[in-house]
């Protein structure tokens, strides 16, 4: 649980899912208050500031409030959704939300607003390479980190994927700790130990 008290542009640009430029333009144009490191350009960014400025954007709080990482899981084999929840949840930093097709994940993506996507390239409706495409094309999703997961693909299609948007890719099966330790590693933050 993060109860840091005073934010980075970086920390807030993470927060709220946008571009570092954006929190320094309305940090600069007095939308987002804040201040400066005496004797530096450091900006710096209170957290009760920052809320404010979440709030007045429309843009979810729940970031700031809990400090998980919300996790999108997407793929039609239930089990297979079902054990990358469980070890998520248990894990204990992730929040996470499930959908078993391409419109649920599209739809999820936009009120849920994942830190991260993992999305089975095939998917019943709409294979995983729109998906990318459409979380793509929408500039207040530029900060979702997306991976692709499959089990049949050629190189080839996997370079398509990347071009589309995805951060990254692996191959089924897999275990599912390199799975979790791969999104840490997007995410940023410290891979999870393992009890």
């Amino acid at each position: 649980m993060s109860t840091k008290t005073v934010f980075t542009t970086g920390e807030a640009a993470k927060i709220c899912k946008v571009s570092q430029q954006t929190i320094i333009r309305c940090f600069d144009n007095g939308t987002l208050k804040g201040f400066r490191v005496p004797g530096s350009r450091f900006r710096r960014i209170p957290r009760d500031q920052l809320f404010a400025f979440m709030r007045d954007n429309g843009i979810p709080t729940d970031a700031l409030e809990s400090g998980k990482r919300k996790v999108l899981i997407v793929d039609d084999d239930e089990e297979l959704v079902e054990l990358l929840s469980d070890t998520f949840a248990r894990d204990g930093r992730f929040e996470i939300k499930t959908a078993n097709n391409g419109f649920d994940a599209g739809m999820l993506v936009k009120e849920f607003r994942p830190d991260l996507v993992i999305l089975d390239v095939m998917l019943p409706d709409i294979n995983g390479k729109e998906v990318c495409q459409r979380v793509r094309s929408d500039s207040t999703l530029e900060m979702v980190k997306i991976i692709c997961i499959s089990g049949m693909i050629e190189q080839d299609k996997i370079a398509d994927l990347k071009a589309s948007g995805a951060n990254d890719f692996m191959n089924k099966p897999f275990t599912v700790d390199k799975l979790l330790d791969r999104c840490c590693d997007l995410l940023e933050i410290e891979r999870g130990v393992t009890s």
